[in-house]
């Protein structure tokens, strides 16, 4: 069976309706994300980059084609940022209260459903980082499309991890992410990384959480 990787438990943060990161109100309220907000921040965005990839005079096939490689590097970019970033693995009290409020919380609760989505803020910050990394690689021009696909697997993320934790999944794909990701959650917090593909789970060989070798007394 299984281990179960124990998350820090940290002081003072009591649970309600939902667990209160903040005292200042407003810092409080930006942690709240309704469903909608990213559709309506990316998807924009996704249209306009499709339209300056029209206007480059990139042909249809070639947008297609490299916004589906946008999409797959985005399924990797999900993987090593849940492992590496997400569950991070703290060092003193600043540092747990870090990743706390990066991920932390949503293994405390994770059916707040006003934190099932990626703040924009941070969303914002991160995505310039990446297109700017991106744009040194590929060029002003084939990023375009590239980075719209990315955009629409982080869309495709979000709303699977919606879905996952705030509907009954019907499907034979959703009932089999949703039993993915519940795994990660409540059974394996140290393997099954993947949210809306395993993937790089498979790939990397992290559906099990690996064992700590005993030693003898």
């Amino acid at each position: 069976m299984a281990t179960t990787t124990q998350r820090p438990k940290l002081p003072g943060l009591s649970k309600g309706g939902s667990i209160r990161l903040f005292k200042n109100p407003v810092l409080e309220a930006l942690t709240h994300v309704h469903p909608m907000v990213p559709l309506l921040t990316w998807g924009p965005v996704v249209m306009y980059l499709f339209y300056l990839s029209g206007q480059a005079e990139l042909s249809v096939g070639a947008i297609a084609s490299v916004a589906f490689g946008g999409l797959l590097i985005w399924t990797l970019t999900e993987y090593l940022l849940h492992r590496h970033v997400f569950h991070f693995k703290p060092r003193g009290k600043f540092q747990e209260r870090i990743e706390y409020l990066i991920h932390g919380i949503h293994h405390d609760q994770p059916e707040d459903a006003t934190r099932l989505v990626m703040p924009p803020a941070a969303a914002v910050i991160l995505a310039v980082i990446l297109f700017s990394g991106f744009r040194l690689v590929l060029g002003p021009v084939w990023v375009l499309p590239f980075f719209a696909g990315f955009l629409i697997g982080y869309l495709c993320y979000d709303y699977t991890h919606y879905a996952i934790h705030h509907f009954a999944m019907s499907s034979p794909v959703g009932k089999y992410l949703k039993n993915h990701h519940m795994k990660h959650h409540f059974m394996t917090h140290g393997a099954r990384w993947g949210v809306s593909s395993p993937i790089w789970d498979i790939v990397f060989g992290t559906m099990k959480e690996r064992r700590r070798p005993s030693h003898a007394a």
